[in-house]
């Protein structure tokens, strides 16, 4: 898979990356938002696309 199709995925609380993901560009144009284990806050919490 391409590059430009990984994205970085931030923790909304303490704005750690903890995760890297692949995206389909072509279908989804919004940002993406998961909620995901923050190894830092050491909880589940919304993790969102960064540029």
């Amino acid at each position: 898979m391409s590059q430009d199709n990984v994205i970085k995925l931030e923790c909304t609380t303490c704005k750690n990356v903890g995760y890297m993901s692949h995206k389909n560009k072509k279908m989804l144009k919004d940002r993406l938002e998961l909620s995901k284990f923050c190894k830092w806050c050491k909880t589940h919490v919304a993790h969102k696309e960064t540029k």
